[in-house]
């Protein structure tokens, strides 16, 4: 075992120099924030419960070549991840009218929409990750027509996908965040799913009750938060036997 150097540290992951070229290790964190980090809490457990589940559904998505960066799971609270030039934008998949979007048009929350809906976010947390168009991606070279156009698809490939998987356990995907990255190979460039899908990044809903199980619990203070991450993780049937235990440091396998 031994300690790497620190690339990176966001709100919830830290990432880590890889052991090969081209590689980074991503250490899940048991912090929780909301409202641009204005509200912040450890809620323990809940980083080896998003790694369990983030790795799930990135190796199903795998199995129906949806490209990710996503190699293999190192231990509780780490991952061997390719390393990607990361697209500054927040792509937004809703199914359901919930959290921002029924607020900002007035929607009731738990509205079916019409059809999936996608949204862009510049990625800063200093501006609030604001909403943006395709105007505004494509005229500050964000991403390009193409890329964008292959996001979208992605993007609504994961849904479809991921609908289907969560309606199968008893469960409504509601919304959730996706971020790309440019994976270069020597000349070569394509685009892959990045970061995490875990319930940090996607609302989920009870099918039947309609009961929270998601990042909601924690910033609408309903409680609970490491019980609801641990019924999806049960529903999936990746919930370690021993439950979350925790690890005080990151550490990687060599």
């Amino acid at each position: 075992m031994a300690r790497r150097r620190q690339i990176y540290e966001g709100k919830a992951k830290v990432l880590f120099e890889g052991p090969e070229p081209g590689t980074l290790i991503q250490y899940f964190k048991d912090d929780a924030t909301a409202f641009n980090n204005q509200k912040h809490a450890i809620i323990t457990g809940k980083g080896v419960l998003n790694n369990r589940i983030s790795e799930y559904l990135m190796m199903r998505l795998g199995e129906i070549n949806i490209p990710t960066h996503f190699v293999r799971r190192l231990n509780m609270r780490e991952q061997l991840i390719r390393e990607v030039e990361i697209i500054p934008l927040e792509v937004v998949v809703r199914n359901v009218a919930a959290g921002s979007l029924a607020k900002r048009l007035g929607i009731e929350e738990g509205t079916a929409l019409p059809r999936s809906i996608v949204e862009y976010y510049y990625k800063s947390d200093q501006l609030g990750d604001p909403m943006v168009a395709e105007e505004h991606i494509t005229a500050f070279g964000w991403a390009t027509i193409q890329e964008l156009d292959e996001i979208m698809s992605l993007s609504l490939r994961v849904n479809d996908f991921l609908t289907g998987l969560f309606m199968g356990v008893g469960l409504k995907l509601i919304d959730f965040k996706l971020e790309f990255g440019r994976l270069w190979e020597e000349e070569d460039m394509r685009l892959i799913l990045a970061d995490e899908i875990s319930p940090d990044n996607c609302r989920l809903w009870d099918a039947r009750t309609n009961e929270k199980l998601d990042k909601d619990r924690f910033r609408r203070d309903l409680g609970n938060v490491q019980e609801g991450y641990q019924e999806i993780a049960r529903r999936l049937g990746i919930l370690p036997e021993a439950g979350p235990r925790d690890m005080k440091g990151p550490e990687t396998v060599q």
